[in-house]
């Protein structure tokens, strides 16, 4: 977040602002998804990008992380039908959907 209001990139941004329709594979219930971050920024080209940000532990996130704990199996899969609609409502809005995990938010102790 502090990163979000010191970039002078960052034109806006907000948490957790959009809801996203999907079903829960694991009740079958129609629910809603609230992805981390909402971003609007420029390029070095002064280009506009519009992104939502999902942040996830990669043992939630990338299928061969995830390993035998039940736990981080029923996350993946609930995880997958959220990022399966997030895809679609971002495609039909002409904007990015991102997911990054610990891997990506830090390098070698600190932030990247």
């Amino acid at each position: 977040m502090k990163f979000c209001d010191t970039n002078p990139a960052v034109q806006k941004w907000a948490s957790e602002a959009v809801q996203i329709p999907y079903r829960d594979p694991l009740t079958g219930k129609q629910t809603v998804y609230v992805p981390d971050f909402f971003v609007q920024y420029v390029d070095k080209n002064m280009k506009m990008h519009v992104e939502l940000i999902e942040i996830k532990p990669a043992s939630q996130s990338i299928l061969e992380r995830v390993g035998k704990n039940k736990y981080n199996q029923a996350q993946f899969i609930k995880n997958q039908a959220k990022w399966a609609s997030a895809n679609i409502w971002c495609k039909q809005q002409g904007i990015r959907f991102r997911i990054v995990n610990e891997n990506d938010l830090f390098h070698q102790g600190g932030i990247a």
